[in-house]
């Protein structure tokens, strides 16, 4: 019998065994059937999108952590880990739209609601009671954004985790999170729906091969480069982000059973 001589990544290996359980249930969710017509795709972007926010967060903490930005700039010393997040960033942050204008991935997801006529008032009044000087957790314990109940409990445990400071748990949220949790029958139901109403749906489908190729082909091994760089050959941290990982994606799975719900059928 010939060996393979390509190297195994064991760690990650061991990891995404022991997620595969959540992370089918996400990816195989009786959710996804339900999108049979507009009305279903507005009520879940309108709860999707503070996911699309969400990530932001475990992003920007990151880039804070492993980057500098003050203003006496100094280099960090994980250099590999900076260079990574920093491309993350870019993509995520500086994209461009339909139009070829700059725009977040936020503001795409922002832009494909109104597009569809889904409500936008509800993330929108979060964003500035933020932009007014609120705290995270001041909204997320108060609720003064009057967020709906079952996105603020998925918010919460992100908060949660960025709470807690530990590196490689926010990484391992942002990197076993992202948005690849959309399977392909999800996006093919949308696009089925797209072609009967191209001009309620062509911002959305955009923003989900944007998404998913940038997740696929390169955020997704480099954040797998960013958990090495963060928990080397600690057993602890490994475990503390396997952790955090099934926190995360326990929580999207909440968040998917409510939409299910508020979908009927």
């Amino acid at each position: 019998m010939e060996v393979s001589t390509k190297k195994t990544d064991f760690r990650i290996l061991s990891l995404h065994r022991r997620i595969e359980s959540q992370r089918q249930a996400i990816l195989n969710h009786a959710l996804y059937p339900k999108m049979q017509s507009l009305k279903e795709v507005r009520i879940f972007m309108e709860h999707h999108i503070y996911a699309v926010w969400d990530f932001m967060s475990l992003l920007k903490t990151l880039q804070r952590e492993l980057t500098s930005v003050d203003t006496a700039w100094v280099p960090t010393e994980d250099r590999a880990s900076r260079k990574l997040i920093n491309e993350i960033v870019v993509a995520e942050e500086s994209d461009v739209d339909l139009n070829g204008e700059p725009a977040s991935h936020y503001e795409l997801y922002l832009d494909a609601m109104r597009q569809v006529g889904a409500e936008t008032r509800p993330i929108i009044r979060f964003v500035q009671t933020l932009q007014r000087g609120y705290k995270p957790k001041e909204i997320l314990r108060f609720n003064i954004a009057e967020v709906d109940e079952d996105c603020l409990e998925f918010l919460k445990t992100t908060h949660a985790i960025i709470k807690r400071g530990k590196l490689h748990e926010i990484a391992a949220a942002f990197t076993f999170g992202r948005e690849d949790l959309i399977p392909d029958m999800f996006t093919a139901l949308i696009k089925k729906l797209y072609k009967d109403n191209p001009e309620e749906l062509s911002a959305f489908v955009y923003y989900l091969d944007r998404h998913i190729e940038l997740d696929g082909d390169e955020h997704g091994p480099m954040a797998i480069q960013m958990m090495h760089h963060l928990c080397k050959e600690d057993d602890q941290k490994w475990l503390e982000a396997l952790e955090a990982c099934v926190e995360a994606l326990e929580a999207r799975l909440k968040l998917w059973d409510a939409i299910s719900e508020k979908l009927g059928g």
